[in-house]
């Protein structure tokens, strides 16, 4: 298995590693600054997946599809990282501070549509950055006839998008919120010997 595959595992292991330990720092050790400091470290995963990924085809590596997917993994870590954070900490403050409990929009509603337009644009900031990595790598790092599975990665970036379009804020248009039962107006009540008479 190529070692830009065991890295991009690494990251991935390592981002919801350093959230465990930042959210447990400030809320059940109540060591905010270390939380925060924990926390605040995550992006460096990202650089370091960057990095490796442009010295590898630097020093002559081929690029293939394992690069394609360093830079989808490094686009969507980048736009839904921080959204990730935001949600575990809300979780983790219900659960061990005493937080307000998390809202989940109903479907159907104008919160929920608008939360599928939210997500919809982090997509886009994640499928940028991927093509605009993917880009780079074309001009400065790929050898020359090797830029053909890089574009092939640009061309999924647009199918990406189109299908995330369809299947999310557009269907998501179309949803109905469920109906809830009224609930049964109160009646008079009459003793079951009366009920016969």
């Amino acid at each position: 298995m190529d070692v830009l595959v065991y890295l991009i595992i690494g990251c991935e292991i390592g981002f919801w590693v350093l959230l465990a330990a930042g959210l447990g720092a400030r809320y059940l050790l109540h060591r905010k600054r270390l939380g925060l400091a924990l926390l605040a470290s995550v992006p460096v995963l990202d650089v370091v997946l960057l990095t490796a990924a442009g010295a590898d085809l630097a020093r002559g590596g081929t690029a293939d599809t394992v690069h394609g997917l360093a830079a989808f993994y490094l686009g969507f870590s980048v736009a839904f990282g921080h959204s990730l954070i935001r949600w575990a900490d809300v979780r983790f403050a219900h659960r061990f501070a005493g937080g307000p409990a998390p809202m989940k929009p109903v479907k159907g509603t104008a919160p929920y549509r608008r939360g599928l337009w939210i997500e919809y644009g982090r997509v886009l900031i994640a499928l940028t950055i991927a093509v605009a990595v993917l880009l780079a790598m074309i001009q400065f790092l790929a050898a020359p006839g090797e830029a053909a599975v890089l574009w092939d990665w640009i061309k999924r970036a647009g199918l990406v998008a189109g299908i995330w379009l369809v299947a999310g804020p557009v269907y998501g248009m179309f949803e109905r919120p469920a109906q809830v039962a009224a609930p049964a107006k109160p009646g008079v009540f009459v003793p079951p010997r009366e009920r016969h008479r």
